[in-house]
């Protein structure tokens, strides 16, 4: 009856140890130091919006007009917040002279409003 008494009380000490002591990591001991290199991340990932030729515009409006009347799937690729990105989707509405484009995202059909200074590459799918 002792040596239970005993091991329900080394146990019980054990488990009290176990819950007050901390996970040691090693990378996470300057939560500031996270926070720098994310920016440094986010910098060198980040470029610059490309100038499009005049040709290069005409060909783009070109190819959203023409997504727009044979309703064919198109690929957007734009510059938003430093970064280009590539979508997939159906232009619904394209507005030159107000520098305006809507089209329905292929993945979660939703609506998106965009300007075409933004847009820098348009592909038929």
């Amino acid at each position: 009856m002792d040596t239970s008494i005993k091991i329900i009380k080394t146990t019980a000490l054990l488990k009290e140890g176990l819950d007050k002591m901390k996970k040691w990591r090693p990378f996470a001991t300057l939560p500031e130091q996270y926070i720098g290199l994310q920016k440094i991340i986010n910098n060198q990932v980040e470029g610059a919006q490309p100038v499009l030729t005049e040709e290069q515009m005409e060909q783009i409006n070109f190819t959203l007009i023409e997504a727009l009347h044979t309703n064919k799937q198109v690929y957007l690729t734009y510059y938003k917040q430093g970064q280009c990105i590539t979508e997939a989707g159906f232009i619904q509405f394209v507005d030159s002279l107000g520098d305006l484009f809507i089209f329905i995202d292929d993945v979660f059909e939703l609506k998106n409003k965009m300007r075409l200074s933004e847009l820098f590459d348009v592909r038929l799918a």
